[in-house]
């Protein structure tokens, strides 16, 4: 008689066991870094891709998916997708964000930030396909959108400002 409560005991705490690492894994989900993937160059010396954000709502996602996009291509570059893009860095200098600190707050800024003016409005788009709105998590939401960046405009406005020389 014992065998038998203890292995139900045993069973019980496998099955529960199981649905909560389930449900951690749909709240984990949303917080996982989806990286910024190039979909392709246009001959102006823009480029398209599709970035991810996450946000208190679907406005909120999309903005910072628009931020996470231009700081991909300034810090990091954009090493996933199409082989098409530069996938160097804007700005080269280690620890730039850091030294720049002011310049670049303001440049990322919710109000007035200047890194709008270096997306072009016109192809921005939601992506509105299966994956667009990816996982909703405690926190909020997580969206895709695909914009087109002006990388060359970006370069003579960081030329322009001494960021880059």
């Amino acid at each position: 008689m014992k065998t038998i409560k203890f292995q139900i005991i045993i069973l019980l705490s496998i099955v529960l066991s199981s649905c909560i690492s389930l449900t951690n894994q749909q709240r984990n989900a949303g917080n996982y870094p989806f990286k910024t993937e190039c979909l392709g160059t246009e001959m102006d010396g823009s480029i398209t891709v599709k970035a991810w954000g996450n946000g208190r709502n679907r406005i909120d996602a999309i903005d910072q998916a628009k931020k996470n996009a231009v700081n991909d291509m300034l810090f990091k570059g954009i090493l996933d997708g199409s082989s098409e893009c530069n996938s160097k860095p804007l700005v080269p200098e280690v620890n730039a964000r850091e030294k720049y600190e002011d310049f670049f707050n303001a440049f990322f800024a919710d109000k007035g930030g200047q890194y709008k003016s270096f997306i072009s409005m016109q192809d921005e788009r939601l992506d509105v396909t299966a994956d667009g709105k990816k996982f909703d998590n405690k926190s909020g939401v997580t969206y895709s959108c695909i914009v087109r960046i002006k990388r060359s405009e970006l370069k003579q406005y960081l030329i322009q400002k001494g960021i880059l020389k």
